[in-house]
């Protein structure tokens, strides 16, 4: 989970710098939590072998890690 968490916050800064227009926030919020969470728990509820929880998990610890590093860049860049 640690992993996932890194993960997301990496992705979180790389799409802030990439996506330039200004999106909506419950739009920002749906997908940075909404997106990984879904795919992660469909992965831990249909494992079949650890692996796959693992990843389901690690996604799941993505999506918070996204949503932390999109909430810091907000609370620095003074919006």
């Amino acid at each position: 989970m640690l992993v996932g968490a890194a993960v997301g916050v990496l992705a979180g800064i790389g799409f802030h710098l990439l996506i330039t227009a200004p999106i909506r926030p419950d739009v920002a919020i749906t997908l940075t939590l909404g997106a990984p969470s879904i795919a992660g728990l469909t992965l831990v509820f249909v494992a079949s072998r650890r692996w796959v929880a693992a990843l389901g998990a690690a996604l799941l610890a993505m999506g918070v890690g996204w949503f932390g590093a999109l909430a810091a860049i907000q609370v620095v860049s003074g919006a």
